[in-house]
């Protein structure tokens, strides 16, 4: 059976919807200055996260960006079900700058072009001067991340972009923290 988009319309909504908030100020966050997209783009590994359904039993998580000749920015998430060594998860997507922002905000869409409203807002709320951290979120606080360049990140590197979310509003309490390799 084949569902038409006007079909599918409604489920999206509720799916949509079912995601926590854990920010409860509705003023928007600030973000970073800019993003310099030529340094942010490459692998990052996620640290911790916001529960959430589509990373659900997700470890290993990581998402890779790179820069489209027509502006936008691919980008490729990758998981491991359960496990380290389980079944490789690969959704790939794509985001497109927020004019205006500096880079700083995109909005990223998994689904086909033709799904109307599916686009997430991705944020970044914090960036480490050499780029090797970042808090990444929506604005309204149903998503949140932390992201390294590398599988583990320093303790004080991690409590200070938690404090940079508890300073913007965000609860930090319903982060977990995402399975990694050991760094070799």
């Amino acid at each position: 059976m084949r569902l038409t988009p006007i079909l599918l319309a409604p489920f999206l909504a509720v799916a949509c919807s079912t995601q926590p908030d854990h920010r409860p100020d509705t003023a928007p966050p600030p973000t970073v200055a800019a993003v310099d997209l030529d340094r942010y783009a490459g692998l990052w590994y996620e640290i911790a996260r916001y529960p959430n359904s589509f990373e659900a039993g997700c470890t290993g998580v990581t998402a890779e960006y790179g820069l489209n000749a027509d502006g936008t920015v691919s980008v490729t998430n990758t998981c491991f079900k359960g496990s380290l060594d389980g079944e490789k998860d690969v959704a790939e997507g794509t985001a497109r700058i927020v004019e205006g922002s500096n880079n700083t905000k995109l909005k990223v869409k998994f689904a086909p072009d033709w799904v109307p409203f599916a686009s997430g807002d991705y944020w970044v709320l914090a960036l480490q001067p050499d780029y090797s951290a970042a808090l990444v979120g929506s604005p309204d606080g149903k998503y949140l991340w932390i992201l390294s360049r590398t599988p583990q990140l320093a303790p004080d590197v991690l409590a200070a972009l938690k404090q940079r979310a508890t300073d913007l509003g965000y609860a930090t309490a319903p982060l977990e923290m995402t399975l990694q390799p050991e760094q070799g």
